[in-house]
């Protein structure tokens, strides 16, 4: 089932749980940029929405077939104003994968689906925190070691500014991904989203003496910056960009009226969730969920997977052009 963009987005906008993730926009990127499915499941009552479900329909020789809620973000599972019209979406769910010959419906950062699902965490933890709108009072909620690293980084001449082209971030942000053996996304997605929603997504970039260090794309919704994707050339470490970079952010979305600073998903006892708790951020655990349908086990498709490892030391050692030419064909299929 379907419904107008207009009456979706009115919904996703009032319901407590609606994030950016679910806005109608992202069928169109997913599609321009990937060429992937959707299917918008929906539950009425009365003729007015009661609860809807965005998937994303994956296909790869390499990873299987599943459908996504939402594919290619970190959320987006149902919403729903009752409990009768969340299992309505959630069996239509089950259905369309049994139809589709899907090997497993996927549903990301949700606290229970039910009868049926298999529920999976302790993989990853989100984090978020207020962002205080007076700069001094922003500044004290950073502990005081990272205090410091932030403080020295602003004395070192570094200029931000807010980019709407994706081409300084994305040169960053490919050679970051080469650098940790991930695939990145092909930079006709960025400029998608950019395209797509317009002031709601935004790069911010750090430059030294004019050239890019440092470059974050955020989403921006209902009063929260979430800072998504990021890239860095080799000197940000030392120049201490990545630290100025996120206060930069900070302090742009508080100028931007925004009162939540979503630092996003981490894999647990990894760098980057390491780096979050350092800036003061609390990790909240994070349970996905599937119903299996052709598949016999939950897949395990990320980094840390053993299974990967060497693929993973292999795809480092690729020549940048070469890892930009070749990753598209992959990273479409990761979902």
């Amino acid at each position: 089932m379907s419904h107008c963009d207009g009456a979706w987005d009115e919904f996703v906008r009032a319901h407590p749980q609606g994030t950016f993730f679910h806005l109608s926009a992202w069928a169109g990127v997913v599609e321009t940029a990937f060429g992937r499915r959707t299917h918008r499941l929906i539950s009425t009552r009365g003729g007015a929405l009661a609860a809807i479900l965005p998937l994303v329909e994956v296909r790869s020789r390499l990873f299987g077939h599943a459908l996504i809620g939402a594919g290619f973000t970190v959320g987006g599972g149902p919403l729903a104003l009752e409990a009768e019209a969340l299992q309505d979406v959630l069996d239509q769910a089950a259905a369309l994968g049994r139809k589709l010959g899907a090997d497993y419906v996927e549903l990301r950062d949700i606290e229970a689906a039910g009868p049926g699902w298999v529920r999976r965490d302790g993989l990853y933890a989100g984090f978020e925190r207020s962002i205080a709108p007076e700069e001094d009072d922003c500044l004290k909620q950073i502990p005081r070691k990272q205090r410091a690293v932030v403080r020295k980084a602003l004395e070192r001449g570094m200029t931000t500014d807010i980019d709407r082209s994706a081409a300084d971030f994305f040169g960053l942000y490919a050679r970051t991904m080469r650098d940790h053996g991930t695939p990145a996304l092909p930079r006709r997605y960025f400029e998608t989203l950019l395209g797509r929603f317009g002031p709601d997504c935004e790069v911010l970039t750090v430059r030294r003496d004019g050239q890019p260090v440092a470059s974050v794309l955020s989403y921006y919704f209902r009063g929260r910056v979430l800072p998504y994707y990021t890239g860095s050339a080799p000197a940000a470490r030392d120049l201490g960009a990545n630290d100025l970079m996120y206060w930069s952010l900070m302090r742009h979305a508080a100028a931007r009226g925004c009162a939540v600073f979503d630092f996003g998903r981490s894999k647990v006892g990894t760098g980057p969730y390491a780096f979050k708790r350092n800036w003061g951020f609390e990790p909240r655990p994070i349970a996905h969920h599937f119903r299996l349908i052709k598949a016999h086990e939950t897949p395990n498709l990320n980094p840390t997977n053993p299974r990967f490892s060497l693929m993973i030391e292999a795809w480092r050692r690729l020549p940048l052009p070469v890892a930009n030419a070749i990753s598209p064909f992959i990273s479409r299929s990761l979902g």
